[in-house]
């Protein structure tokens, strides 16, 4: 038993005295630990924030200027959009109300001028001019009979004038066959203009009656076809709708062109007689050399363009009226001039450009910043243009900015 006292002996002397701990120690090193771990969350949570401001922003579209080797260059010193149309295109219908008994075209077949296409019912005509052709018998009959009674008068006028000489009828008998023969001559006189009239009365039923026969204005090809058998038809809009007002579309193709819309602020770089270049949407590989026929004198203030004619060049039954078309005006060519070597610069894309205060920019994108630049806009070729001045080759352009984009706005390309 005695050990056990000299075992907690032993044990209270190993223990350490600490003394008195000083006031607010523990709570001092908490307090310094706490700001320590704060700073360094601010700090790393401001470079991330950084990081991460540089990196968002409008998320924008990009591609890179390339570079044009030397002697190079593009066609065209402006494109356009258009349809093509005809300049001799016709809704053929009846000069008269009738109903349709034959339509002797379809859609797709060529007509030639003055070709029977249609016919409508002709039995009312028909009838009119057989009446007309009788009257105009019976004028002539009549006409005939009156020329004979003119004969007979001047018949007897001769005889009453031999008899006087002979005192066998008085100078009465010679006046009144004299004013027989005067009657009659006015009454042959009035039944040639009967005559006349009945002639013309016939003129007129024939009119009507080729009327009911329809011919094709011009050469060229039926593109609708907008009455059938059985229907009326009527060169006024009549019948509360039911009544055709047309037979057929025929259009001439080869009157077949182009008409643009050229932004006014362009429509300097285009002339009368300018090549063009024209691809037709439903074929983009098949280039069509073409020419500017005429720019049209006006601007239509809504849209801020100005209406320019193209012409093809050859003709092609694959052109047909309304297609879509891209054209590239190409720069005209001086007669005796000797080549010039292009000037270099850089291609970027056609819907990098834009318009703001009277000049072209682009947008460049650098270190995630878009930078508003002045550029010199050359020529252009499908869908990229020339840049002349302004841009460097490899630079990054934005594509289809937002009309909102405003210089040193932060931007994010788009994946």
């Amino acid at each position: 038993m005695a050990a056990e006292p000299d075992k907690k002996a032993l044990l209270g002397q190993l223990r350490i005295d600490r003394g008195p701990e000083p006031q607010g120690g523990a709570s001092g090193r908490r307090t310094w630990i706490v700001g320590a771990a704060v700073a360094l969350l601010v700090v790393l949570g401001g470079g991330t924030w950084f990081a991460l401001s540089a990196r968002s922003g409008v998320a924008v579209h990009t591609a890179t200027a390339q570079a044009l080797a030397a002697g190079g260059g593009v066609a065209s010193v402006l494109d356009a959009t258009g349809y093509v149309t005809a300049r001799r295109e016709a809704t053929v219908s009846a000069q008269i109300t009738g109903k349709v008994t034959e339509v002797l075209f379809d859609e797709g077949d060529r007509v030639s001028a003055g070709q029977v296409i249609a016919r409508l019912d002709d039995t009312a005509q028909k009838a009119a001019l057989a009446q007309a052709q009788a009257q105009l018998q019976s004028a002539q009959a009549v006409l005939t009979q009156d020329q004979a009674q003119l004969a007979q008068s001047v018949r007897d006028v001769n005889r009453n004038e031999d008899l006087v000489k002979r005192n066998l009828v008085s100078e009465q008998a010679v006046e009144q066959a004299r004013t027989l023969v005067e009657t009659g001559t006015a009454q042959m006189q009035s039944q040639r203009k009967q005559i006349e009239l009945a002639q013309a009365n016939v003129r007129a039923a024939q009119v009507q009656l080729d009327y009911c026969t329809v011919h094709a204005p011009f050469a060229g090809v039926v593109i609708a076809k907008a009455a059938q058998v059985g229907e009326m038809v009527s060169p006024l809009s009549a019948g509360g709708g039911f009544t055709r007002t047309g037979i057929g579309t025929v259009v001439d193709m080869d009157s077949l062109e182009i008409e643009v819309d050229v932004n006014e602020a362009y429509i300097n770089r285009v002339e009368p007689g300018q090549p063009v270049e024209s691809v037709l949407n439903a074929y983009p590989d098949w280039r069509i050399p073409s020419h500017v026929i005429a720019i049209i004198p006006t601007a239509d203030r809504s849209k801020a363009t100005v209406k320019v004619r193209i012409g093809f060049d050859t003709k092609d039954a694959r052109i047909v009226p309304d297609m879509g078309v891209r054209v590239s005006f190409e720069e005209k060519a001086i007669a005796g001039a000797a080549p010039q070597e292009r000037p270099r610069g850089v291609l970027v894309p056609a819907d990098a450009l834009r318009k703001d205060g009277g000049e072209d920019v682009v947008f460049v994108v650098k270190d995630h910043r878009a930078l508003r630049r002045a550029v010199t806009v050359g020529g252009g070729s499908g869908d990229t243009r020339q840049v002349l001045a302004g841009l460097s080759a490899g630079e990054t352009v934005i594509v289809d900015a937002p009309a909102g984009l405003k210089d040193d706005a932060a931007v994010t390309e788009a994946k």
